[in-house]
C-alpha cells in the first residue's frame, strides 16, 4: 500500500507540474509597438486600454506589451516590423502604409467618406475587414479594427483661407487618401508621425498641419503656432485604429485567445467612440480661449475638395485593381445604406 500511495503522489505531482507548464506555454507574450504616444488622448491611450483590457479579461493569460514609438520600433516602420515577425503586433493606422498598397487607405479614413457607425457596419458586416485582411495576409500580416475617431478636424493653418488659390505652395503634414486631394490643389504634403509635427511647425519645416480631433490637437500644442482651425474635417469623418498582428503568430493562437483579443477590440472601439464625442466640446472652448480663431470652410471650397477627391478616387481605381475593388464594394454598401440613413436619420 505504501509504494502504491507513493507512485499516486508521483503521478499526481507529474499532472499538476504537466498542467503548469501546458498554462505556461499558452501564455501570449506578445510586443505591441505603437505609432502614438501612449500619453497622447484617445489615439494612444486607447492602445494602453487595450493592454489593460487584454490582461484583466484573459486573466493574465495575454500580456500585450505597448512600446512608445521609436522604444523599439520607428512609428512608421511598423507594418515592416511586424511582418518580419521581429514584433508580434502594432498600434496604428493602416493609412499609414497606403505607399506599399494603395486600397490600405480606404481602411484607414475615406475623404467625405462614412460617418463612424457605417464604416464600422462596412468592416465589420460589409466585408471590409475580409477585403483589408486579403491584402495584409500577403505580407504575413492580420488586422483587427480596434478602435475609431470620428469625426477629425480639417487643419491649422498661420493665416486664414480665404480660397482654394491661398493652399497652393503650402508645405503640409497630411494623412491617408486626403493628402493626394491637397497635392492636386498645390499643397506640397509630407507625412509625419505625431510627435514630429509640433517641431516641424516650430522650425518652419512645415507651414500647416491637420492630425486629428480638438481634444487631440490640443493635447499637442499646435495653437502654439498657427491659429487658425478649420472644420469639417472632410479628409476624415472617421478613422479607424488597427491591432497589426503577425499573421503566423496570430493563426498559432488558440480559439479562446483570438476571441479574447477580437471582444477586446470591440470593447476598445466603443470606448474610445464614446469618449471622443464627450470630451470635444470642452477642447474647443479651451482652444477659443487660446486665442484660437475656429473657422468652418467656405461651401465653394467645400464643393472643390469634394470634386478633386472624385478625380482622385477616379485616378486611384484606375492604376490599382484592388484599389477599384475595395472602392466599388464600399460605394455599393454605402448606396444600399442610404436607404436607410435618409430614412432614420435627421439631416
Amino acid at each position: 500500500m505504501r509504494k502504491t500511495f507513493v507512485a499516486a503522489a508521483v503521478s499526481a505531482a507529474l499532472v499538476v507540474g504537466m498542467g503548469g507548464q501546458q498554462a505556461q506555454a499558452e501564455k501570449v507574450k506578445w510586443k505591441m509597438p505603437s505609432t502614438f504616444p501612449g500619453k497622447l488622448i484617445q489615439l494612444g491611450q486607447a492602445g494602453k486600454r487595450l493592454q489593460k483590457t487584454l490582461k484583466e479579461v484573459s486573466g493574465g493569460e495575454i500580456e500585450m506589451k505597448f512600446f512608445e514609438p521609436k522604444a523599439i520600433v520607428p512609428p512608421l516602420e511598423i507594418f515592416d516590423a511586424v511582418s518580419s515577425g521581429s514584433v508580434d503586433a502594432g498600434w496604428s493606422l493602416s493609412g499609414y502604409w497606403q505607399g506599399k498598397e494603395p486600397a490600405l487607405g480606404l481602411f484607414a479614413a475615406v475623404p467625405f467618406g462614412p460617418a463612424a457607425g457605417e464604416y464600422l457596419a462596412w468592416m465589420w458586416y460589409g466585408g471590409g475587414e475580409d477585403m483589408v485582411n486579403e491584402i495584409y495576409h500577403k505580407y504575413n500580416l492580420h488586422s483587427l479594427v480596434c478602435g475609431v475617431i470620428a469625426p477629425e478636424a480639417s487643419g491649422w493653418f498661420r493665416k486664414e483661407i480665404k480660397g482654394v488659390g491661398d493652399l497652393k505652395g503650402l508645405k503640409m503634414r497630411f494623412f491617408g487618401l486626403g493628402a493626394k486631394v491637397m497635392q492636386k490643389l498645390g499643397v506640397e504634403t509630407q507625412l509625419l508621425a505625431g510627435g514630429d509635427i509640433y517641431p516641424a511647425l516650430e522650425r518652419g519645416t512645415i507651414d500647416a498641419t491637420e492630425f486629428s480631433m480638438p481634444a487631440i490637437d490640443l493635447n499637442l500644442g499646435f495653437y502654439q503656432i498657427a491659429k487658425h482651425y478649420y472644420f469639417p474635417g472632410w479628409h476624415q469623418q472617421s478613422t479607424l485604429q488597427e491591432l497589426l498582428m503577425n499573421k503566423a503568430k496570430w493563426d498559432a493562437l488558440s480559439d479562446k485567445h483570438k476571441a479574447i483579443i477580437q471582444t477586446a477590440c470591440k470593447a476598445n472601439v466603443a470606448n474610445q467612440f464614446a469618449e471622443g464625442e464627450a470630451i470635444q466640446g470642452k477642447a474647443l472652448a479651451t482652444l477659443k480661449s487660446k486665442g484660437v480663431t475656429i473657422h468652418k470652410w467656405d461651401p465653394d471650397i467645400i464643393a472643390t475638395l469634394r470634386k478633386t477627391w472624385n478625380e482622385v478616387a477616379a485616378e486611384e481605381a484606375a492604376k490599382d485593381a484592388k484599389f477599384k475593388e475595395v472602392w466599388d464594394n464600399l460605394n455599393a454598401f454605402r448606396k444600399e445604406y442610404s436607404l436607410w440613413s435618409d430614412l432614420g436619420y435627421l439631416k
